[in-house]
């Protein structure tokens, strides 16, 4: 087991290049289930939920080669199995996505719930709904979802609430349908366009993507295809926050500015300069940080990804600052942990309230999902004296390269190894 020790005070400056983005590529992946050739997959990022999405696709019979750092070749052509273990699908929600490709190849899937990051129930009651108007049968046997037709059918999909998950899966299962498949009040986030462009490339038709109603006309067979994965957005705006909460000057390359907008918006409405180029900006950060207020909303609003790195900037901000997430239920636990650090944050339900201090100060705190492990980092960034973050097999899950990255623009963080606690030595 690691941990990252950070020492805080340092100013960043330099530049960053942002790896492909963690939520197209565990989409994309199970995707090429659905192909019969090879697919060679570009901009790859280097992040564990990425190993297990490849160690899924080898255990159902496919080949996987790596090519370099960031990018594979899958042959999907062996795969037999229709069926994910419960321990692979435990270890990560996007595991999800292999029912709607598995359905969609062979009328047939079986996959345990996901798992994840354990910040709010994740139902999916609009995914079977989804598989359910195509035509499919799903039961829930021995804790797992058992998905089967005889043939998949178009067919009309309203999504009760917006759904990403439910979004992609439905798309993953009708792309080889018989007919027309509409899903209305679809989700429309960056890498659902980037899933819709990926099985486009390999003969699919999908139409409307990045809108509420997509289109997906169902064809007989797809073709292998060289794709590269779309920039990460979060990734982007999580070193966008570094930059300015350390008071630093950061070029973030490898970016779409047109993704980045409402996290633009809200950094300069605390002060920052944000310079934007054609696949890059600038981010300069103020002495201080001013208050605002936040509402996280499915895209194009603000993502509820990006509260927890926000909230560490508002939390040394002059005045009181409020952030509402009305996306997820329980996504305020890891104000315990930057409280800790001398954070003054109220929560009341969905609610935090944010009185913001001069400084924080380096602590021992834990990651308590993905996204608050990287505001554990940026905390420790701005701290004054050394953070320790443990649980940083969560930030793992998402963030390439984390400490070569930072450490290149000026930071000070190291992953350290915790020794096994309780070892009771042998005799000698």
């Amino acid at each position: 087991m690691d941990k990252f020790v950070v020492k805080g005070g340092k100013r960043l400056e330099g530049e960053i290049t942002i790896s492909g983005a963690k939520n197209a590529a565990v989409a994309i992946l199970p995707a090429v289930l659905l192909c019969d050739e090879v697919c060679r997959i570009e901009n790859v990022p280097e992040i564990s939920d990425v190993s297990v999405m490849i160690r899924i696709l080898y255990e159902l019979g496919a080949k996987v080669k790596m090519i370099n750092r960031d990018t594979i070749e899958i042959d999907p052509t062996g795969v037999g199995s229709c069926m994910v273990s419960a321990d692979m699908s435990n270890r990560m929600r996007a595991s999800s996505y292999f029912m709607g490709a598995m359905l969609g190849r062979f009328n047939r899937a079986k996959v345990a719930p996901p798992g994840g990051c354990d910040f709010g129930v994740r139902p999916i009651d609009q995914h079977i709904k989804g598989f359910e108007a195509l035509g499919a049968k799903v039961v829930i046997d021995n804790g797992m979802v058992d998905a089967k037709a005889d043939q998949l059918i178009g067919a009309p999909v309203y999504l009760d609430k917006v759904s990403v998950g439910a979004t992609i899966n439905i798309i993953l299962a009708s792309v080889k349908a018989r007919g027309m498949t509409v899903i209305e009040n679809a989700a429309k986030e960056p890498h659902i366009v980037d899933l819709a462009n990926f099985l486009n490339s390999m003969g699919a038709d999908i139409m409307g993507a990045g809108t509420n109603v997509i289109k997906i006309r169902g064809v007989r067979s797809l073709h292998g295809t060289t794709y590269s994965i779309i920039p990460d957005q979060i990734e982007a705006g999580t070193y966008m926050v570094a930059a300015a909460v350390t008071g630093g000057n950061v070029l973030i390359k490898n970016v779409i500015p047109k993704h980045l907008e409402s996290i633009i918006a809200k950094l300069v409405e605390t002060g920052a300069t944000v310079e934007q180029y054609d696949d890059s900006l600038r981010v300069i950060g103020p002495e201080r940080p001013k208050h605002c207020n936040i509402i996280t909303l499915p895209h194009p609003g603000f993502p509820t990804d990006m509260q927890p790195q926000m909230a560490v900037l508002l939390s040394v901000a002059e005045g009181t600052s409020i952030i509402t997430d009305s996306v997820w239920d329980n996504r305020f636990r890891y104000v315990d942990q930057l409280t800790i650090m001398g954070a003054q944050i109220q929560v009341d339900g969905r609610v935090a309230v944010i009185s913001g201090v001069e400084k924080l100060k380096g602590a021992p705190v834990a990651a308590t999902d993905l996204r608050a492990g990287a505001a554990m980092i940026l905390a420790g960034l701005c701290a004054d004296g050394v953070t320790e973050i443990e649980n940083i097999e969560y930030i793992d899950r998402g963030y390439s390269n984390v400490v070569e990255k930072l450490n290149a623009v000026g930071g000070d963080i190291k992953r350290v190894n915790i020794p096994p606690q309780n070892v009771i030595p042998q005799a000698l």
